[in-house]
């Protein structure tokens, strides 16, 4: 998986505990960008929000960066933050830039050289998404459930869509408290089943997985969204890993307990959201496959990448027998 130990790039694999337990490293740069440049709940101040000063690194593949352009795109912010994409295969270098992705901030040929750029001893992954400060060259964000929050609301007194939110001061209460249970066992449940090293770690991760689908499948027979008739962030975050459910979860992590098209809810709420204006445009079924399929090496010694399966994700869904705000 690889990571920079006090600026110095070193390849490795995914961190596990001696149970073979899949560990996600926490992320390291947690500065907020505010409307006015003052501090957020964690981090530094002076980082105000401003039409042009920030970029976003994403990756078509990764369900955390998509998290960040799927806000971008709903919030407005095109003409606001710049983005850039790696390319699609993370190998020994990690995520990559080339000549048709060319990093437009340093020139950069790695992404790992953007954070030492940021820290010249940076100690951690180098991971998607990231939120770059040109003023102030160097990174703000690289945790993906913060810069989301960022993009609801930071930049809505300088070009932002206002009238959008997904963070409702109502519904916060709700949203944070089905977050980390979706994030445990869904969000990083599929890669905890994907990367376990033991039957034991094996069984706990999908157990889990499949203990949360069956939950918010039935959560969703009586509700529109996650949290009621509203949509909200806690939609999008389980977005991400649901559209790559069927496509890759399933087969290359070994989630094959049920597919996301045998619940009757789920399914219906998976295609609601993809058919949405904009949403689409932020998924490529290609370089997802692509990239676990090409990357996971440990897992998938040929890198052989499977023709299947098929999809259709603009089949009607259904939804509208609910109700919706």
């Amino acid at each position: 998986m690889g990571r920079l130990i006090d600026g110095v790039w070193h390849s490795d694999e995914a961190a596990r505990a001696a149970d073979g337990r899949f560990h996600r490293a926490d992320t390291k740069f947690r500065n907020w960008i505010t409307a006015d440049g003052a501090p957020g709940p964690t981090g530094e101040g002076g980082f105000a929000a401003e039409s042009g000063r920030y970029h976003l690194y994403g990756a078509w593949a990764c369900p955390w960066a998509h998290r960040a352009l799927i806000f971008r795109k709903l919030k407005k912010l095109d003409e606001l933050v710049s983005v850039s994409l790696v390319e699609p295969l993370y190998l020994a270098e990690g995520w990559e830039f080339s000549e048709r992705r060319p990093d437009p901030i340093g020139g950069f040929s790695r992404l790992y050289e953007v954070y030492a750029a940021a820290r010249a001893d940076y100690s951690g992954r180098a991971s998607v998404p990231v939120l770059w400060d040109k003023k102030r060259a160097t990174i703000v964000s690289n945790e993906s459930s913060e810069i989301i929050r960022m993009f609801n609301s930071a930049f809505d007194k300088v070009g932002a869509d206002a009238s959008v939110d997904f963070y409702p001061k109502a519904l916060r209460a709700e949203i944070d408290r089905l977050n980390p249970v979706v994030y445990a066992t869904v969000n990083d449940g599929v890669y905890r089943t994907g990367f376990a090293r033991t039957q034991a770690a094996y069984d706990e991760a999908v157990a889990a997985l499949f203990a949360t689908l069956d939950m918010l499948d039935e959560r969703l027979a009586a509700s529109r969204y996650l949290v009621g008739s509203r949509l909200t962030e806690a939609d999008w975050r389980l977005f991400t890993t649901l559209v790559r459910f069927d496509l890759v979860y399933v087969g290359h992590f070994k989630c094959n307990l049920r597919r996301i098209a045998d619940y009757p809810n789920l399914s219906g709420y998976l295609r609601e959201l993809y058919q949405m204006p904009g949403i689409a445009d932020t998924v490529n079924f290609a370089e997802t496959k692509l990239h676990y399929y090409a990357s996971h090496t440990s897992i998938n010694p040929r890198a052989i990448v499977p023709i299947g399966p098929e999809l259709d994700l603009d089949a009607p869904h259904g939804r509208e027998r609910l109700k919706a705000a």
